[in-house]
């Protein structure tokens, strides 16, 4: 169809050549051999918004084994993993090229993967994609450059609107995922969502269970890094998309006391995870979970208090249950649910300063200084109080907190505490075998090398008779 495009629009792609050369060089190829070639998707998306995309998503009218000829010795690296679907992946000068035929796929109920059929048209391909605003085309190559759009995608982009290209209900049930990337969207581009697909959603949540855990653990994580990510979690409790595979979330929206708004743990939760930075998908994980144990320690007590006691041990239990079976990174698993536990550690700080030893106590118990980062990050987001006062001082704590951290780490080396003497020189001193009296002992130097700071191998070695006598164990003789 026509669409009428911004001067900045048409700018970009008439330059197309100069931001994509490897795009063009591949139209004229594809063009030479008698085969159309579109650039599609999420490229032409990204280009119209911002410029460049990092990938480059094609769509094609050559067959798999057609696109492979073409590719072979002209490609980098070549991969045909997705060939049976039709997709060919390739590398070439450092940019990342998909090829997929042209497609008409239909989806047998309950299947998780579509049975391919190929297409012979670029109209048809774009009307079997997730939304308008990934359904935009532009032809190669550079004397071609036409630009497709059938169902009205630059205008829905213009308006930040989020609609599928055929009937909702129809596209949703060929593949159920499109609703988790409904949501997505809607936090990546800030977008609002049509009335008609947020309906749909909604009447066939149920239809997700069929998707594999991976494929919506993949769109949740791209969903936690959009400038809007409240917005996209809002849809997947709304519409009760978040029941069938993140319970814990809609679960935070409790039964809020009238008199005590506050502890209106799903509000605060969202806040926290858009006060994290959206570069750190782990980050924004333990955000969204770091609260999910508070439905199961909420207490009620007299005159209107609400406590969770334990609720971050809880919370931490539930979050590495959910995540393995999101299928996540045993090491993103445990990072996540280190976090949860330690969210509460600075607040004590508020209250009350800490001694040096409380200081090294919490860069120790955080682990690496990219944990330890995060573990800030966390607890400055975790300040959601509208009392301007109190937010003021807990931001003041925290940055005392950070300086106290930098001063002690360039006396003491923080990231790298540990004892003077190691296992080895325990067990050659006090004459022992390896067991638990070992690891006794270096528990004992590590506790007194985090209560009074650096100290040398002599003291540790006096530390040690001292700690042999109280468990009459044979003391040697001092050096």
């Amino acid at each position: 169809m026509d669409v009428d495009l911004t001067a900045e629009q048409q700018r970009r792609l008439a330059e197309l050549v100069a931001i994509y050369p490897v795009a063009d060089e591949l139209g004229a190829r594809f063009a030479a051999a008698g085969h159309e070639l579109y650039l599609v998707g999420g490229t032409v998306r990204d280009t119209l918004l911002e410029g460049a995309a990092d990938d480059l998503d094609f769509a094609t009218s050559a067959r798999p084994e057609e696109t492979e000829a073409l590719l072979r010795g002209w490609a980098d690296d070549l991969w045909l993993t997705g060939a049976r679907f039709g997709t060919v992946s390739a590398n070439r000068d450092g940019w990342k090229l998909e090829l997929t035929t042209f497609r008409a796929d239909s989806y047998q109920p309950g299947s998780r993967k579509p049975d391919v059929t190929y297409g012979s048209a670029i109209t048809d391909d774009l009307a079997r994609r997730d939304l308008t605003v990934n359904a935009m085309a532009v032809r190669l190559p550079a004397d071609e450059h036409r630009f497709v759009d059938p169902f009205g995608g630059l205008a829905d982009l213009h308006r930040r609107l989020l609609r599928t290209p055929v009937d909702a209900e129809r596209s949703f049930r060929d593949d159920p995922l499109r609703m988790v990337r409904l949501a997505r969207f809607a936090a990546v581009l800030d977008a609002e969502i049509d009335p008609e697909a947020w309906t749909a959603a909604s009447r066939l949540a149920e239809q997700l269970d069929t998707i594999s855990r991976e494929r919506i653990r993949d769109e949740l994580t791209k969903l936690l890094g959009g400038r809007a990510v409240a917005k996209g979690l809002d849809m997947l409790c709304a519409t009760g998309l978040a029941e069938r595979f993140l319970p814990e979330l809609p679960a935070l929206r409790m039964q809020v006391d009238p008199l005590h708004h506050h502890k209106d743990v799903y509000s605060h939760t969202l806040a926290v995870v858009e006060g994290c930075p959206a570069d750190d998908h782990v980050l924004r994980l333990a955000a969204l979970l770091h609260d999910i144990g508070k439905p199961a320690t909420r207490a009620f007590h007299s005159g209107g208090k609400v406590t969770f006691h334990h609720h971050e041990v809880v919370g931490a239990r539930m979050a590495r249950q959910r995540l393995q079976e999101l299928r996540y990174p045993k090491d993103e698993i445990e990072a996540v649910c280190h976090l949860i536990v330690l969210h509460l550690r600075f607040h004590g700080y508020g209250d009350a300063a800490w001694t040096d030893s409380a200081v090294r106590r919490y860069v120790r118990d955080a682990g690496s200084e990219r944990q330890l980062r995060r573990l800030n990050a966390l607890s400055r987001a975790d300040v959601t109080t509208q009392n301007a006062r109190k937010r003021q001082r807990l931001a003041r704590a925290m940055d005392d907190l950070e300086a106290r951290i930098e001063h002690l780490q360039e006396q003491e080396e923080l990231a790298n505490i540990r004892p003077p003497v190691d296992g080895n020189e325990v067990m050659r001193y006090l004459d022992l075998s390896p067991g638990p009296l070992v690891g006794e002992a270096l528990r004992m130097l590590l506790d007194e090398r985090l209560e009074r700071g650096p100290y040398d191998a002599d003291e540790a070695y006096a530390l040690l008779r001292e700690w042999a006598a109280k468990r009459e164990l044979a003391v040697p003789e001092e050096p």
